[in-house]
């Protein structure tokens, strides 16, 4: 094992929530070290929504014009039944009112984006890929971080501060909290793709279409470049019960096969479901999961945040903005100074209430949504409205 290099602030996890907070943390003057598992960071992962409040903080942070190069300005939100027809509409982003834009974006592209400006910013030596955050040890004045290597090799690195942003299956959260029940995991499975279409709506459109048993399919346009060619990149997720089996809690490669029967009965007169559903040349399947909210997040100096810190069903596409109001939130208690314990401890008790009620708002939602299926072929509007409405107040509070 090599001795331990002495570094400031250590970030686990180069994804949305750590890239974020290395640039929130640089923005007042606190250099920060991203250790990152893999071996090479690439675009991975398909469509993902960031909501108004979470592109705010990232147009703060530099990233406005990256952004709108890059992504889709949501403009709607269209309930649909399994036929295409309309049931409701919400407004979003801007034209909800909403001082900055909803940006619909490919993850991966995202994860670029943040990835060149902390390179830019912070230095190519402030991001360490191949080097896995194992575990830590605390002492009053440091932490030992534990990491190892694709080779077998491993190290130690002393920090002041351990910040866990290591995603789902967090090293640093198994750590902190080594009792904790395992994923909570539901009947619901996902798959995942992107398609390119001549056009979809208008380009700014997000589609919710459900059925009678509760079969949904979301769908959006997700890339700027895309659309500058006259064509439109369809991010689409469709949500079916399937009962039996061990259903894991990873990413798998997904089957056309097992996808369509699902939506056998459903026709758009305007969109081929299941061709768009068959352009994607890969499809991602995995189950619907979340945790509990835990009592508490961190101790001393570690502490988590995104999908470490409170995973969430996609239900309201809020997972990574999340993400990055939080690492928002810890580089602005850091930079305050004084006991960095102190400073994660007023980051945990201003995050942890307004993202534990995002994930029970989206438990909530998803369960309305279900319990509104079967009367879908009806006048439906009001509770939808009434559902959308609960649903922002619990997630949009300041």
């Amino acid at each position: 094992m090599s001795k331990a290099a002495q570094t400031g602030i250590v970030i686990a996890g180069a994804g949305i929530g750590g890239l974020t907070a290395a640039l929130a943390l640089q923005a007042r003057g606190l250099p920060a070290t991203v250790l990152e598992s893999a071996p090479e960071i690439r675009p991975l992962g398909v469509g993902i929504n960031i909501q108004p409040g979470a592109v705010a903080e990232l147009i703060g942070l530099g990233l406005g014009d990256a952004l709108a190069a890059t992504g889709i300005p949501t403009r709607e939100h269209r309930y649909l039944n399994h036929h295409g027809a309309t049931l409701w509409t919400e407004p979003r982003g801007a034209a909800a009112g909403h001082p900055a834009p909803q940006y619909s974006i490919h993850r991966g592209e995202l994860q670029m984006l943040l990835l060149e400006a902390v390179r830019e910013r912070l230095g190519a030596d402030a991001i360490r890929t191949g080097t896995e955050v194992r575990g830590f040890h605390q002492y009053a004045d440091r932490v030992v971080v534990h990491t190892g290597a694709p080779s077998g090799g491993t190290a130690e690195a002393e920090a002041d501060v351990l910040i866990g942003a290591d995603g789902l299956h967090s090293a640093v959260r198994a750590r902190l909290h080594p009792d904790e029940p395992p994923l909570r995991t539901t009947a619901v499975r996902m798959w995942r793709g992107l398609s390119e279409l001549p056009e979809f709506i208008d380009g700014r459109t997000m589609i919710i279409a459900a059925d009678d048993r509760a079969n949904r399919i979301v769908a959006y346009p997700c890339s700027r470049r895309h659309a500058e060619r006259g064509t439109v990149l369809l991010n689409w997720v469709c949500l079916a019960a399937v009962e039996g089996g061990d259903p894991g809690s990873g990413v798998g490669p997904g089957r056309l096969e097992d996808l369509l029967p699902h939506f056998a009965d459903w026709e758009f007169d305007w969109l081929d479901i299941r061709a768009a559903l068959a352009a994607s040349p890969t499809i991602l399947h995995y189950p619907m999961v979340d945790r509990d909210p835990l009592p508490s997040w961190g101790d001393s100096r570690v502490t988590i945040l995104g999908d470490a810190a409170h995973p969430m069903y996609p239900i309201g596409a809020n997972g990574a903005s999340q993400a990055v109001l939080d690492g928002v939130a810890v580089a602005a208690e850091l930079a305050e100074g004084g006991d960095p314990a102190a400073a994660l401890h007023r980051y945990e008790a201003a995050r942890r209430p307004a993202t534990t009620a995002i994930v029970e708002a989206n438990r909530t939602m998803d369960r309305s949504e279900r319990a509104l299926a079967e009367r879908l072929d009806g006048d439906v509007s009001g509770e939808l409205r009434t559902i959308t409405r609960d649903y922002r107040a619990a997630v949009e509070r300041p």
